[in-house]
C-alpha cells in the first residue's frame, strides 16, 4: 500500500476525510466501519442483516404519500440524504434526478430524504422551490427532526443508500462522485431476480 493510500485510510479512519471525496460505510453487526475504495466508491454490502431501515418522523412527503420501506419491497431502492443548501448536495441532484426518469419504469423507487443543517431549511415551501428548480419529481420526505438520519445512523450530505428488491442494502456512498459506480450498480440490481 502506497504512503497516499495509507494516510486516506487513516483520515477516513478517524472521519477527516470525508470531504470532497466519496466514501463507503459498511455495518458489520452494528460496527460502523468507513472504507475507501480506489476508485473513490462505494463496495457492495452483501450481509442479509443489513435491512434498510425504516423512515421515522417524517413531518411531511412531498410527491407521494407517506411510504414506507417494507411497502416498497419489490423494488430498487435509492435513498438520498440531502439538503437544498448544500452546494455538494446540489451538484448530486442531476444524476439522481436522471437516474429517477431512466429506470423508474423499470423498478427503481428514489426516495429524497431531506434533513436540514439550517433553520431555512426546515421550512417546506423552500424545499418545493428547491424541487422545483432541480425538476424533483420522485418522493421527498422531510426528516426535520432527524428521526430518519438517526435510524440510518447517518452523519454526511450527501449520503445515498442503494437496496435491492429484498431491501437488503447493497451500496452505500457518501459525497459527490462514483456516478458511474452507482449507476452500474443501479443497473445490476434491477437485472437481478426477484
Amino acid at each position: 500500500m502506497n504512503k497516499h493510500r495509507l494516510r486516506r485510510k487513516l483520515l477516513m479512519s478517524f472521519g477527516l476525510g470525508m470531504v470532497g471525496v466519496g466514501a463507503t460505510s459498511i455495518n458489520f453487526g452494528g460496527l460502523k466501519k468507513a472504507l475507501l475504495t480506489d476508485d473513490y466508491s462505494a463496495i457492495a454490502m452483501t450481509s442479509p442483516s443489513n435491512t434498510l431501515p425504516e423512515f421515522q418522523g417524517i413531518n411531511e412527503w412531498l410527491n407521494s404519500d407517506p411510504l414506507t420501506t417494507t411497502g416498497l419491497k419489490g423494488n430498487v431502492i435509492l435513498v438520498q440524504f440531502w439538503t437544498f443548501a448544500c452546494i455538494n448536495c446540489q451538484r448530486t441532484l442531476p444524476y439522481i434526478t436522471q437516474w429517477h426518469q431512466k429506470y423508474a419504469a423499470q423498478g427503481l423507487k428514489v426516495i429524497g430524504i431531506h434533513t436540514p443543517e439550517f433553520a431555512f431549511e426546515r421550512d417546506t415551501n423552500n424545499v418545493k422551490k428547491a424541487m422545483r428548480q432541480n425538476q424533483i419529481t420522485y418522493p421527498v420526505a422531510m426528516d426535520n427532526a432527524y428521526k430518519t438520519w438517526q435510524a440510518y445512523d447517518n452523519k454526511y450530505w450527501p449520503h445515498l443508500y442503494l437496496a435491492d428488491r429484498r431491501g437488503v442494502l447493497r451500496y452505500d456512498h457518501i459525497g459527490e462522485g462514483a456516478y458511474d459506480k452507482t449507476e452500474q450498480t443501479i443497473r445490476q440490481l434491477l437485472n437481478e431476480k426477484k
